[in-house]
């Protein structure tokens, strides 16, 4: 698959949901998805195969996911 990073949001909420974005990008590639559904809901590059294996990542290793989604602060990343 290649060295993919991946970005974690902190926790956010719209219509009293709370949820966390995360994201993986490999060069020009990327895909998007949210916990706690554990599903990649937008990508372009990856092939399907590697979508189905981005979301059985994030579904195994759901709590560590929310634990740094936890640590986020959203202020302190937007004054760097």
């Amino acid at each position: 698959m290649g060295e993919v990073n991946m970005l974690v949001s902190g926790i956010l909420q719209k219509d009293g949901r709370k949820f966390v974005r995360v994201s993986f990008q490999r060069g020009r590639d990327y895909a998007e998805g949210t916990l706690p559904e554990g599903k990649i809901e937008s990508w372009a590059g990856f092939a399907d195969w590697e979508v189905q294996q981005l979301e059985r990542f994030i579904q195994v290793n759901r709590e560590e996911i929310l634990e740094q989604a936890k640590a986020v602060n959203p202020l302190r990343n937007f004054l760097t």
